[in-house]
């Protein structure tokens, strides 16, 4: 069976603390918007999927009963930085099963100023689950006073860097690209552009990274209808339809810990694979891709995407974003909503947050972000500890 995106919504992501709402206020605002932007009701819904990282167990229920109080299951779904995209692989494994015709997908995060802790539980990374990556980080680069994600994602900038001679201007070429894009996106948390020399001249994060090359703690959420085929011709809904082609999850393998390097410990061969796999299940390529929106955590997590998903052979990824191949004009637009280093990354709504803007790009909804002609769209995902989703879909029946 197959299952198509009707409805999506979000809100505005916002700097914690700057916006006096709750998570439940956020859920309702998105959540609303993804029932209207589909011509449905709450009560039309038969399953709801909750992402989020940082609230109570149960938060899922507080949130959707904003919504309605019509006794659907409601199910709290964490898999860290993924967790959004994890929510929408239920929502679509609902409907492609056939269990339910109309599932709604929702994320959301309200977090803390300040840099995330890396996973670890009060400070403490022996009962941390990503110990053993930390520790593969740790046993070649030592362990420096700076925020443990930007360290581990720092040290694989590093290594790349040894490797294969990229530069530190290509690395700010991603956050320069970015933020350009982000600038006519209104739900972005940052829409200021920034030249590269003033990425390169922005604090120092973790050497190479900068400020400017860094996604931000933020407040917000996000919402997708997904639906059956069957729904989508009872309900007339064809014109708003965008298909989820193929969709994969992969997790850690040995391969991740195995060469001690922190390209493979922060996901790349993850990512590897799932690309792999929606490649192979839906018979398209990254060749037949328009528009892509993927895990740019990190500046540097761009340019290892790009090689995982095949936009590059490995080490080129620096001079694919230097040649303008992944903006506007090339071969591919990246992050046309200006990614997690300018729209923002609370955590559980990231993933169905990538969604709503391939639906709005695949409609030709995204104003001045379009990118003209996009039919095929791909996300991409990942969630240190580890969860990697690829996301294939495309416009049309």
């Amino acid at each position: 069976m197959k299952s198509y995106i009707v409805g999506v919504g979000m809100t505005k992501f916002e700097k914690p603390e700057s916006r006096d709402w709750q998570y439940w206020d956020m859920v309702r605002e998105a959540g609303g918007a993804a029932l209207s932007d589909a011509g449905i009701s709450y009560e039309d819904v038969q399953q709801v999927p909750v992402g989020y990282c940082f609230q109570a167990s149960t938060a899922g229920q507080r949130a959707a009963y904003e919504l309605g109080l019509t006794g659907v299951p409601v199910y709290n779904v964490n898999n860290n930085c993924a967790t959004g995209s994890t929510a929408l692989m239920m929502a679509r494994q609902f409907v492609e099963g056939g269990i339910s015709d109309c599932v709604l997908a929702l994320g959301f995060e309200k977090m803390q100023r300040g840099a995330l802790g890396g996973g670890a539980d009060g400070g403490d990374f022996k009962t941390s689950p990503v110990a053993r990556h930390y520790g593969i980080m740790a046993a070649r680069h030592g362990f420096e006073m700076s925020p443990p994600t930007a360290q581990i994602f720092g040290d694989a900038a590093r290594e790349h860097m040894e490797k294969y001679g990229t530069t530190q201007a290509q690395l700010a070429a991603v956050g320069a690209k970015n933020h350009r894009h982000s600038v006519n996106n209104p739900y972005a948390q940052f829409q200021d552009a920034y030249t590269a020399d003033e990425i390169l001249a922005a604090k120092t994060i973790h050497s190479p990274l900068t400020k400017l090359q860094c996604s931000p703690t933020s407040d917000g959420a996000a919402a997708a209808v997904v639906v059956s085929e069957r729904f989508v011709e009872e309900r007339g809904l064809g014109d708003r339809a965008v298909e989820i082609v193929a969709q994969a999850m992969t997790t850690d393998t040995g391969e991740s810990f195995a060469s001690g390097s922190c390209i493979d410990v922060v996901g790349q061969p993850m990512s590897r694979e799932a690309a792999r796999q929606v490649y192979e299940a839906s018979g398209l390529g990254i060749e037949d891709v328009d528009v892509v929106e993927l895990h740019d955590c990190f500046s540097v997590n761009e340019l290892l995407t790009y090689e995982a998903l095949g936009m590059c052979a490995a080490g080129e990824s620096g001079k694919l974003v230097e040649s303008g191949a992944t903006t506007y004009g090339g071969r591919w637009v990246v992050n046309p909503s200006g990614g997690l280093i300018s729209k923002g990354h609370p955590l559980g709504a990231t993933g169905i947050a990538q969604l709503a803007e391939l639906t709005w790009q695949l409609r030709g909804d995204a104003g001045g972000r379009q990118v003209a002609g996009a039919r095929v769209g791909l996300a991409h995902n990942i969630g240190l500890g580890g969860a990697a989703v690829v996301t294939m879909v495309r416009r049309g029946r």
